[in-house]
């Protein structure tokens, strides 16, 4: 049978299967006749979106292992807004859901839910410095704005019935990031969002705050279509029970909402106090790889401070390992065989950096060069490259990394990832990673001054100058604050 395509065949034998029989097989069998998993869901930090290496998101990465689990592909359906999903898969166009959804009686009317993979609390949100809601009637005389068509907008109808005076509006055109947005720019005095979401847009949004917990343990899960039977839902939860109990679910949820741990600023006596206990022993190591990169060791460093804090086997819930926290994908580039090796980490990540400062274009002077470069080794070059392009739309300097900073959490916002070529990405991160760099290095910096008589280094593209008036750690922890 060569040159038939096998999934046309399977599609011919479900379309007969289904031709022919008083009903049409279980939903599971067309699953696997067809060798495919359709699932529509959202673009969204907290459902899928295409990340650094591919996509990603905590709904992608179970529907995946769902369907390798399976044996089948994964097609991926997305749609602009919550109030799309249902309407979609009602349709007959996907085979299940996995947006986020809340398991709402409204949604019970048409869809069929399965076991719940996580749990929400759904937050009334104000801005800080106005009166803070402190019981449901101090809503009232105040401007709420929720999500049309959402658990959100059915919660606000419920609050409505018990308190007439309460008055609310949906809207149609914004997803929960964008009202946060709105409440934080005093647009609107209040909104609902979930937990997920708002520990998400708190990074960016910092006068943001929870007035009510309106509900606690809101559960989340797969949606479908009633007319479908229960054959895939059933396995769906066999396998959701089965990734709970292994740690998966955790692991997942780690990746994606643990991540504010991962900036929190060590104090600078915990610092000085590794740079004694640790650095020691790896500092010949980084000395080497700035031999061969051309870059400052204390930069590199720093890198490895922020990456590991000098930890050789150190390993991320989201399988990134060594010193220098390399991924497999930027191991294989780099033909480095163990991450987990104090050599090879740093030689990789000093290369790894070298390299990002290369891809940038030739006009881009110093520190922005480096500042740039640290952001691609961190979020990825295509994201910098987008956000520059946002720079350009703006007016700005897509050359200076004070504007392309501005930019960047711009990515994690819709309005702007869905007009670039790389969509979503959680922008604020590599700002808060640059920043901690500058920070460390400012500081290694005033711990080996008395070593040499040069405080920076020019000329080199790898290296850079960074101007300062007193070299302590308290200042140097000054001038980072100037550069959030």
């Amino acid at each position: 049978m060569q040159g038939v395509d096998l999934r046309l065949i399977s599609y011919v034998l479900v379309a007969l299967l289904v031709g022919t029989c008083s009903s049409p097989p279980p939903l599971l069998d067309q699953v696997l006749h067809l060798g495919e998993l359709r699932v529509v869901t959202r673009n969204a930090p907290t459902t899928y979106y295409i990340g650094q290496e591919g996509p990603a998101g905590p709904e992608f990465d179970l529907v995946q292992d769902f369907a390798d689990e399976l044996g089948v592909e994964l097609r991926i359906d997305t749609v602009d807004s919550v109030a799309e999903v249902m309407p979609y898969l009602l349709s007959g166009k996907a085979h299940m859901a996995a947006a986020g959804l809340s398991v709402t009686d409204s949604r019970r009317r048409f869809a069929d839910f399965g076991h719940p993979y996580n749990t929400v609390d759904v937050h009334l949100v104000y801005r800080l410095g106005t009166v803070r809601p402190r019981e449901i009637q101090d809503i009232i005389g105040r401007k709420v704005e929720v999500v049309a068509n959402s658990s959100h907008s059915d919660l606000m109808a419920s609050l409505e019935a018990a308190y007439p005076d309460i008055e609310w509006a949906e809207n149609a055109d914004l997803e929960v990031r964008d009202l946060l947005e709105k409440v934080a720019l005093g647009e609107i005095d209040l909104t609902i969002a979930d937990s997920t979401a708002f520990n998400i847009q708190r990074h960016f949004y910092p006068d943001l705050r929870v007035a009510l917990d309106l509900e606690l343990d809101d559960p989340l899960a797969w949606a479908y279509r009633k007319d479908d039977g229960h054959s895939l839902l059933a396995r769906a939860d066999e396998f959701l029970i089965g990734a709970q109990r292994s740690g998966r679910l955790a692991q997942v949820n780690d990746r994606y909402y643990g991540h504010a741990e991962k900036f929190d600023y060590v104090g600078t006596r915990a610092f000085i106090r590794h740079f004694e206990s640790r650095l020691p022993r790896f500092r010949p190591l980084f000395e080497q790889a700035a031999a061969e990169t051309g870059t400052d060791w204390r930069l590199l460093a720093a890198i490895g401070y922020q990456e590991s804090h000098w930890r050789s086997k150190a390993v991320s819930p989201t399988g990134v390992r060594g010193i220098m926290m390399l991924t497999q994908a930027t191991a294989d580039y780099l033909d480095i065989d163990d991450r987990q090796d104090p050599e090879s980490s740093i030689v990789g990540g000093a290369r790894y950096f070298a390299r990002q400062s290369e891809r940038l274009p030739d006009e881009i002077g110093e520190p922005d060069r480096t500042w740039l470069a640290l952001a691609s080794y961190n979020v990825g070059f295509n994201h910098v490259k987008d956000a520059r392009q946002i720079v350009e739309w703006q007016g700005g300097d897509p050359n200076t990394w004070v504007d392309v900073s501005k930019a960047l959490p711009l990515l994690a916002r819709k309005k702007w990832y869905s007009l670039v070529d790389y969509g979503y990405a959680r922008g604020w991160e590599p700002v808060l990673y640059v920043n901690n760099i500058r920070r460390y290095y400012n500081i290694i910096r005033w711990l080996t001054e008395t070593e040499s008589n040069e405080d920076s280094l020019d000329g080199d593209t790898n290296t850079f100058e960074v101007a300062q008036s007193d070299s302590s750690p308290e200042s140097a922890a000054a001038d980072e604050e100037t550069l959030q």
